[in-house]
């Protein structure tokens, strides 16, 4: 397994998820300082929204205006033009647990996980259903019987959708119709069966790969954060792993492919993802190395 020389990009913040390179900097959700930042290849840090709960996944409307899900109160939130945050769709009619990742395609369209049980709150585990909002707000249940779906990706043609799933040791992807409904899940990637038993303290145990945040690049691989093996892999479609990173001690739960050239794979690390631990310590960083292929 390689181990390279990583550079740090930025540090000192809580949890940092939903990485995505936008127009010359690499944009970010920090959990529990409730803000979303931009971050320059330089290290100069911009705050960009602060919000009341947890943000996570981000994503852009056709116009530019920042999409934003809050985790705990299962909404979507808009950046408006003048820096306002207002609610954009309210997730809590599909998500059974706190909203997740999210994905958007071109037309504005945005698929978004939820754990589908209290995680932190060491809850039975239960599989969770997957949103699909429309640029408007509108909110639909478009996939169900997803074990904690998570890192998601829109093929650039725009007609498949890719989503890992955390505690399902898969990779699933979905047709995308052309009313943005999707078809039915299909395996993308199969690193393991599906887990046994409803406790966490078995289901962990259980994941071969773990799949958090996850990219795709130029040649259609998926890098995935692997948030139990500290580690990041490069799959292709049918489950082959084409590169593997260790992280050394530090877990990683994100990542994304950008920079300058888009050979850049940024990645999101903190020492672990328990809340307790997180929440008043700043341990987490954005280490970056860089890779052969680049981001889509």
């Amino acid at each position: 397994m390689a181990s390279p020389e990583f550079a740090t990009l930025v540090s000192g913040y809580t949890f940092l998820e939903g990485p995505r390179w936008r127009e010359g900097r690499l944009w970010l959700s920090d959990f529990y300082t409730h803000q979303v930042i931009a971050v320059g290849m330089d290290g100069q840090v911009e705050k960009m929204a602060e919000v009341p709960e947890q943000p996570s996944g981000l994503g852009w409307l056709p116009d530019g205006r920042l999409l934003i899900v809050s985790m705990r109160d299962r909404k979507l939130l808009r950046r408006e033009a003048d820096g306002r945050i207002v609610e954009h769709a309210d997730l809590s009619g599909v998500a059974r647990g706190h909203a997740n990742d999210m994905a958007v395609d071109r037309h504005g369209h945005a698929y978004v996980g939820n754990f589908g049980f209290d995680l932190m709150g060491g809850a039975p585990v239960e599989t969770a259903s997957l949103a699909c909002v429309s640029p408007e707000g509108a909110v639909r249940n478009v996939a169900d019987g997803l074990y904690f779906p998570n890192g998601a990706m829109v093929t650039p043609d725009g007609k498949t959708l890719i989503v890992v799933e955390t505690f399902g040791n898969r990779i699933s992807a979905f047709d995308v119709h052309p009313d943005h409904g999707l078809g039915p899940r299909r395996d993308w990637a199969v690193f393991g069966p599906l887990p046994e038993g409803r406790e966490l303290a078995t289901v962990i145990p259980q994941a071969k790969v773990a799949p958090d945040g996850a990219t795709l690049d130029a040649e259609g691989a998926v890098w995935l954060a692997d948030a139990i093996g500290r580690r990041v892999l490069r799959v292709a479609e049918g489950g082959k792993v084409l590169d593997e990173i260790s992280t050394g001690d530090m877990g990683v739960f994100a990542c994304t492919l950008g920079g300058p050239d888009g050979h850049t794979l940024f990645l999101c690390v903190a020492p672990d993802f328990h809340e307790h631990l997180r929440k008043n310590a700043r341990e987490a960083a954005i280490w970056t190395v860089r890779v052969a292929v680049p981001g889509v």
